[in-house]
């Protein structure tokens, strides 16, 4: 449904998309992960034709883009990072209006309010919605051309957990009914329950690709344990010699390893507030691009 092959795209002369290949496959759900300014969203712009890149080759929907974004358009639904509703218009008349951009005379409204969640909002104004319901609006406006192909940018930043939980369920829908979903996050939560593959992105370029269960295997160590509050990181860094590996966050001490029996029982001992749990999709993001902030 899509593939990239050594996109680049510059600007002020830096490449802010360096030489990146990845494809995605019908009916699977592909996850483009990386901090602020790693490109994914310019990767997704290009994908879509919306921006001409420098270098590389697109094809969505089998058609080479930018030269036809047009005609791949019309099978391609998009959930943008910040909804773009129109508040002058209502619930049903957003849905009929973006219809028309696709050559729709008739739009199946209680449809696609039913699987947005918003039945009998027909009439409200998109003013009068909370933000929750304009984010499942957005998502049930991608759906009125019946896409082959859905991208989603950050569909649920911002939401409560059961707005976040619903659209996951209604993702997962689609995804179930054959459809294909593009989707970027900074939810690693969101990637590893959605996502059946994914690439990590920084800098431009893509440093790692597979499945979620795939890099949490191969990318970092087996278990961590956590150790927060006072005096947590002068306790961890006296221990920074044992066999566990150490990561310091602010007032949090990161141990990853195996078993770590020895740590355990000296924390049992201790006054200390601590959490052992399995590594997950968050620890390797970490790993790959680093804790330190991105603007």
């Amino acid at each position: 449904m899509l593939r990239i092959d050594g996109l680049v795209k510059r600007y002020d002369g830096r490449n802010v998309v360096d030489g990146i290949s990845f494809s995605v496959n019908k009916g699977e759900c592909f996850a483009l992960l990386g901090p602020n300014g790693a490109g994914k969203t310019t990767t997704m712009r290009l994908a879509l034709g919306l921006l001409i890149p420098d270098g590389g080759g697109i094809r969505l929907c089998q058609e080479p883009i930018p030269a036809r974004s047009r005609e791949a358009r019309q099978r391609v639904g998009v959930v943008p990072q910040f909804d773009n509703l129109d508040p002058d218009f209502t619930v049903e008349e957003n849905l009929l209006i973006w219809g028309r951009y696709f050559g729709l005379t008739r739009v199946n409204i209680g449809e696609l309010l039913e699987f947005a969640g918003l039945s009998g909002r027909e009439r409200s104004r998109v003013g009068d919605l909370s933000g929750g319901m304009k984010r499942r609006l957005t998502l049930a406006r991608a759906l009125v051309n019946d896409p082959d192909i859905i991208f989603l940018d950050e569909p649920t930043t911002g939401l409560d957990p059961q707005a976040r939980h619903l659209i996951w369920e209604r993702l997962r829908r689609l995804i179930r009914q054959g459809k294909t979903l593009v989707l970027t996050t900074h939810f690693m939560d969101e990637a590893e329950r959605l996502a059946s593959r994914l690439a990590v992105i920084d800098n431009g370029k893509l440093i790692a690709q597979g499945t979620p269960r795939e890099l949490i295997d191969t990318l970092i160590e087996h278990d961590v344990i956590e150790v927060y509050g006072d005096g947590a990181v002068e306790w961890a860094e006296a221990r920074s010699a044992s066999m566990a590996r150490l990561e310091i966050s602010g007032e949090t001490a990161f141990f990853y390893g195996r078993g770590m029996d020895g740590l355990l029982s000296e924390l049992e001992q201790s006054t200390l507030r601590y959490v052992l749990r399995p590594a997950n999709l968050e620890d390797v993001f970490l790993r790959l691009t680093g804790r330190e902030l991105r603007d």
